[in-house]
């Protein structure tokens, strides 16, 4: 007699969620973005923006933008179909598209191989290809705290310095 349950059942001892052929093409998207600490948006190559990108996730750009892009505290990742004319403020960006525009970062920019930016880059670390294109100028600022503390312990021991060269002076 036919049962139901048995009809249901995929064939060949495998189950159908298992099965290469069944998977989703984005199956392997969420340990990417487990592998990055968070979520991670995208905008695809057919999105065109005209104005200011503001966030509080990590971005991917595939399509164009023009304006300003802030995303201070997170990643911005350029596709290598991103087109953008803009003023970049983040914490990271990563670049395999063109950029025509001033880059800065809190902590790293990277530009990747055919990666392309017309502008100048501030940032602490800078990355660049080989087969990138960079036209402009680079300032690896450190960060306004990390150079006030470094300067501050300094600061007795030259003072020591002085006062022992001007008692030996003295003598």
């Amino acid at each position: 007699m036919w049962k139901r349950d048995e009809a249901v059942r995929p064939t060949g001892g495998q189950p159908a969620a298992q099965s290469p052929q069944s998977a989703p093409a984005g199956a392997n998207r969420p340990e990417a973005n487990q592998r990055l600490g968070g979520d991670v948006v995208n905008i695809g190559k057919s999105v065109v923006i005209k104005g200011e990108l503001n966030g509080s996730e990590d971005l991917t750009i595939e399509g164009q933008v023009e304006g300003t892009i802030q995303l201070r505290d997170h990643v911005l990742t350029i596709g290598s179909n991103g087109k953008i004319k803009a003023q970049i403020f983040a914490k990271v960006v990563i670049i395999l598209g063109q950029v025509t525009g001033n880059v800065s970062a809190s902590e790293k920019v990277e530009i990747r191989d055919n990666g392309s930016v017309d502008g100048d880059i501030i940032s602490p670390r800078v990355a660049i290809a080989e087969g990138a294109h960079f036209r402009g100028s680079v300032d690896m600022q450190r960060k306004p705290e990390g150079a006030a503390k470094p300067a501050t312990p300094a600061q007795p021991a030259v003072a020591a310095a002085a006062q022992a060269a001007a008692v030996t002076a003295k003598a």
